[in-house]
């Protein structure tokens, strides 16, 4: 590959957790990076990472998935089971059903989940053996495909990653792996971007931007009114030189 040949973006997914906030408004989960991660160091993210075999086969086992999803995100692409695990392992929220029921952690169901979120992230288990072994229905249906984004061509790494809405199930608790992140929070859109335009919430260029996206939203009716029922589309940010450094701009920008 010659050195002006773009690396090809790996796929990626990723799921934005939605709550109610107290006193009215939505509010997301965030988790922050390892100083030490090779990708995004230091900085606030929601759950996400790459695409593996095991998600593809999980969507094309029968019955491990519900319905859900058209276009580039259907069911057999990866993208959904991958953001469900991604949740898992980063968030500790495995959104799934069981019988006709959200999935909810008991007591007595916590130290057994916490071995299959650990197996999940040292690649000892599959999402298809966790919910054949706990009878359970992936909750790909609860996804909201919301946003496409695709790494700039001249980054030596590079992500074709879907980004997802979900809404946090009460019955759960969401919080950071202490693994591949080392803090975590609860926080409105709004506030999430005014912290980072003081300089006190470090933020990745995507994430800049969807959060703008998320802003207004009063609840997760909301959301699914503003992003379902449409095909997200594909923005694939470029890199320019400005001023004798590089400025990182959408494809609309000049």
């Amino acid at each position: 590959m010659s050195a002006n040949t773009p690396v090809t973006p790996r796929a990626a997914a990723t799921c934005v957790l939605m709550r109610p906030r107290a006193g009215g408004g939505i509010e997301v989960f965030m988790v922050r990076r390892h100083i030490q991660s090779e990708f995004a160091p230091d900085v606030y993210v929601f759950p996400g990472g790459s695409v593996d075999a095991g998600d593809r086969q999980a969507e094309e086992t029968p019955g491990l998935c519900a319905p859900a999803g058209e276009g580039p995100t259907a069911l057999g692409s990866g993208f959904r089971v991958a953001a469900l695990r991604e949740c898992f392992e980063e968030a500790g929220v495995l959104l799934a059903h069981h019988g006709a029921a959200t999935l909810a952690f008991g007591e007595d169901d916590l130290a057994r989940y916490a071995a299959y979120r650990a197996a999940l992230q040292q690649r000892q288990m599959t999402m298809a053996t966790l919910a054949q072994q706990e009878g359970l229905t992936l909750a790909t249906d609860m996804l909201i495909a919301w946003a496409h984004w695709i790494t700039p061509e001249v980054f030596p790494k590079r992500f074709d990653t879907h980004f997802f809405l979900a809404e946090m199930p009460p019955t759960q608790q969401a919080a950071h792996d202490e693994l591949e992140t080392t803090d975590s929070v609860w926080i409105a859109p709004e506030d999430a971007s005014a912290g980072y335009e003081r300089g006190e919430f470090p933020l990745v260029f995507a994430q800049i931007h969807q959060l703008r996206d998320l802003h207004g939203l009063r609840t997760f009716d909301d959301a699914r009114a503003r992003f379902g029922g449409q095909q997200p589309r594909t923005i694939m940010p470029r890199v320019v030189e400005r001023d004798g450094g590089q400025v990182i701009l959408l494809p609309d920008e000049d």
